[in-house]
């Protein structure tokens, strides 16, 4: 299936400023098969090494981590000669082996004519073990997320749909209404389905739903065995109680998190490492409270008021066990856990696009459910989970900050009306 991080990745190949590459992301979002792909279609072979299948490899970085020493035992180890800029080393699940990420320092200053690509879901909660030597500014970062929405459009046959989406997007000319219709249909689906490649793969080929929530529940499961396997043992129930609350938090009116609805009683204190394990593993985000919306925007936020969301749709509504029917036709029942769900799938598409989003709250209870800082600009959002006109937030906003422009997403098609930028839900991705 096509994936974005391709783009990247080539770009990555072919620079002179090149060095080891980091690919973080949460478990399953397609880091190794995008990586071994990628070493496939770009390099004459691919020397693959799994830390965690293979337990006795970490025992190869022991004694010596220069690449003059590595590269002979690697290449012994792979079976395959490995050579310089002919070769992909790959290093999967490398938070096992925390002297394997410590040799990309070498690497980068003694070899760095190897190419090297580093994997690991949770390498963010590694690194910051006290343990670990992070090679600082020895090594290439990206973040990897589940498949967006044009991502999935792709695997679903419809490159036709997407290219027209971000035509409409650009020209702020409305879609065809069959067309709008479809990209609707489409967008609920990926309400469901999510973006973890494994899920949308099968959804394509199959089209059940059913199998579609046995495998979201399996990676419900493996998350959950994560918060053991790698977290200290006083956090652990703080944690799976904290990861639970989300999806409860997410149905309320109000989204900010609240440590209260955790437990009775329930402090910052007590749920913060939670909250950031959670964070570094890729599982949830963050949106702080922005007070002012000046630049820089981090250095108006407020530290003790914030959102969260996970990182897929679809396993936030199999966390939920909401059927399909639930979201593709919109349930009354779903009351405002329709809002909760549309604000998750945008900030999703946001981050993917490399946005660090915020939102902002007047003191009498107007709420824009996204700031971000575009092309030069603050830019508010907001989002409706359905084609309610209705923006008095955005209103209020706009009066007392007079941005240059503001976004509207919600089911309604294209247009630009008075300062605002009319976009549907399904062409968050354009942003």
């Amino acid at each position: 299936m096509y994936r974005k991080i391709t783009r990247f990745l080539e770009e990555w190949k072919d620079s002179l400023y090149r060095k080891p590459l980091i690919v973080k992301g949460a478990r399953q979002v397609g880091k190794t098969y995008s990586i071994l792909e990628f070493g496939r279609l770009n390099y004459e072979n691919v020397a693959y090494f799994n830390f965690e299948q293979n337990k006795k490899l970490k025992d190869t970085f022991d004694e010596d981590i220069s690449p003059s020493y590595l590269i002979p035992l690697l290449s012994h180890i792979s079976g395959q000669v490995i050579v310089k800029g002919k070769t992909l080393i790959v290093f999967d699940e490398v938070q096992v082996c925390e002297r394997a990420l410590t040799s990309l320092k070498y690497f980068c200053e003694e070899a760095n004519e190897y190419h090297i690509i580093v994997a690991g879901s949770l390498l963010g909660v590694a690194v910051n073990r006290e343990e670990f030597s992070f090679p600082v500014g020895k090594v290439d970062l990206k973040t990897m997320y589940p498949m967006d929405i044009e991502e999935f459009l792709f695997a679903l046959g419809q490159e036709d749909l997407a290219e027209k989406i971000k035509e409409c997007f650009a020209k702020d000319s409305p879609m065809p209404s069959a067309l709008h219709d479809a990209a609707i249909k489409y967008y609920r689906q990926y309400l469901v389905v999510g973006g973890m490649p494994e899920c949308v793969m099968q959804f394509a080929l199959t089209g059940d739903y059913i199998l579609i929530r046995n495998i979201q529940s399996t990676i419900l499961e493996n998350n959950l065995d994560d918060m053991s396997k790698y977290n200290s043992q006083n956090e652990i129930k703080k944690t799976r109680l904290t990861y639970n609350n989300i999806t409860v938090q997410l149905s309320k009116k109000n989204t900010r998190f609240q440590y209260k609805l955790i437990k009775k009683g329930g402090r910052a204190a007590d749920f913060e490492n939670a909250i950031e394990w959670l964070s570094l593993s890729g599982i949830i985000s963050q949106v702080y409270r922005v007070i002012l919306p000046r630049k820089p925007l981090d250095d108006n936020k407020d530290i003790d008021a914030f959102k969260i969301y996970v990182s897929d749709l679809g396993l936030l509504c199999a966390k939920k066990e909401l059927m399909a029917e639930d979201i593709l036709y919109m349930s009354d029942e779903l009351l405002y856990f329709k809002g909760g769900m549309a604000e998750n799938y945008v900030n999703i598409h946001l981050r993917i696009n490399g946005y660090t989003t915020y939102y902002w709250e007047s003191e009498r209870g107007a709420e824009i459910d996204f700031i971000i800082q575009r092309e030069g600009a603050i830019v508010p959002i907001e989002v409706k989970s359905a084609d309610n006109t209705q923006a008095k937030s955005l209103k209020v906003y706009t009066q007392n900050y007079k941005p240059q422009y503001a976004i509207k997403l919600s089911t309604k098609n294209f247009g630009f009306d008075d300062g605002k930028k009319i976009v549907p839900l399904y062409a968050v991705f354009c942003i």
